[in-house]
C-alpha cells in the first residue's frame, strides 16, 4: 500500500480552476518535489493533502484512509501529516522549549533526538523574538516534527534564508528523513533545490500537471518551455538549429541545455562568436552567435567577447 494516494483533485475559486485533477502515488521515504511558476497551485495541492483545505472533487488517501478536510472536522488537520509554510511564525513571549512543549507528542528521549537533528539544542532557552529568521525556521521545523508526523509537507521551507542557514537546512531535512523515517514532499522555486534532492519532480502549471518523473529527465526533456524555464536556462530547437546541428533531426527532445553544448578552439563544431561571458561560480554562462542563433553553452574555461570559438552538440546527454 503507498503512503500517499492523490486522485482527481479539483479546486475552484469562483470561474477559475486552481486546480484540475491532479492525480499521483508517493511511496513511503520516497522524495518527491512539486514545481511550477507563482500561482501555479502547489500550496493549494499542499493544503489539500493536509486536511486544511477542502477539495471540490477527488480524494487524498493516506495509507489506504481517506484525508477529511476543513468542512468534516471540528480541527481541520490530519495528525499524520505536518504542513510547513514558508510565512512561518512563532509566538511571541514564549522561549523556544515552551513552543515545542506545546507541540510534543514524542518522549523526552525523541523530543532530545528532534532537538538534535534540527540544530536547535542552544536555542531551547532562547525567547522568540530573540531568534535569528533561520533558526526561527529550524524552531517551526522541530515544532513540526514532535507532533510525530510520518509525512512533512514543506512548502517553500528555504523563502528568505542566507546561503548559511539555507544549507544547515538542506543538512536538516535529510537528517529528518534517514533518523527519524519522516517522508518529505518539496515545494521550491529554486532547482537545484529539487534535482539535487527529490527522486520524482511534478510539474504543475495553470492547476494541471503537465510533467512527472525523475530529475534527469525532467531537466533533460522537458515538455514545455514553461517546464524547461522552470530549471534554468535552455536553448529551443528551430529548424535553423537543426541545420546547424543534424544529430538533432532525429532526436525527440524540444530544448537543448547550456551544459549539451561544447566549447573549443581546435575546429571541432560550428564557428561563432562570443557576445557575452557571465560568471556563475562554478562555471561560465556563455553566449554564441552562430549565423545569427544565439547560444548559451556552459563553459568551464574564462572566455573573452570577441572570441571566435567553435560549438558541438555533446554526444553523452
Amino acid at each position: 500500500m503507498s503512503l500517499l494516494h492523490v486522485s482527481g483533485i479539483t479546486k475552484r475559486k469562483e470561474e477559475a480552476f486552481l486546480l484540475r485533477n491532479i492525480n499521483f502515488i508517493q511511496e513511503a521515504s520516497q522524495r518527491l518535489a512539486i514545481a511550477g511558476s507563482t500561482g501555479s497551485g502547489k500550496t493549494t495541492l499542499l493544503k489539500i493533502i493536509a486536511g486544511l483545505i477542502q477539495p471540490e472533487d477527488g480524494e487524498v488517501l493516506f495509507e489506504g484512509v481517506r484525508v477529511k478536510g476543513p468542512l468534516e472536522r471540528l480541527l481541520p488537520g490530519h495528525q499524520h501529516i505536518a504542513y510547513l509554510s514558508q510565512h512561518f511564525e512563532l509566538r511571541n513571549n514564549y522561549r523556544a522549549e515552551e513552543l515545542l512543549q506545546m507541540a510534543n507528542k514524542l518522549s523526552q528521549q525523541d523530543a532530545e533526538l528532534v532537538y538534535k537533528v534540527c540544530r536547535i539544542d542552544h536555542l531551547l532557552s532562547r525567547w522568540s523574538d530573540e531568534l535569528s529568521g533561520g533558526e526561527r525556521q529550524r524552531i517551526s521545523f522541530a515544532k513540526a516534527l514532535v507532533a510525530a508526523p510520518k509525512l512533512l509537507l514543506l512548502d517553500e521551507p528555504f523563502s528568505n534564508l542566507d546561503a548559511i542557514h539555507r544549507n544547515i537546512l538542506k543538512s536538516v531535512i535529510t537528517d529528518v528523513e534517514e533518523k527519524l523515517n519522516t517522508t518529505c514532499i518539496l515545494v521550491s522555486h529554486d532547482p537545484v533545490d529539487l534535482l539535487s534532492w527529490a527522486d520524482e519532480i511534478i510539474i504543475i502549471h495553470e492547476g494541471k500537471i503537465i510533467q512527472k518523473g525523475e530529475p534527469k529527465e525532467v531537466y533533460k526533456n522537458p515538455v514545455s518551455e514553461y517546464a524547461a524555464a522552470l530549471f534554468g536556462k535552455y536553448n529551443t530547437v528551430t529548424q535553423e538549429l537543426i541545420q546547424l546541428f543534424p544529430s538533432l533531426e532525429n532526436d525527440n527532445r524540444r530544448f537543448i541545455r547550456p551544459s549539451d553544448l561544447r566549447i573549443s578552439f581546435d575546429g571541432d563544431g560550428i564557428e561563432g562568436n562570443i557576445t557575452s561571458v557571465n560568471f556563475m561560480g562554478n562555471f561560465y554562462e556563455v553566449e554564441v552567435d552562430i549565423a545569427g542563433q544565439k547560444l548559451t553553452v556552459a563553459e568551464s574555461v574564462n572566455l573573452s567577447v570577441g572570441d571566435v570559438v567553435h560549438v558541438s552538440l555533446q554526444t553523452t546527454l
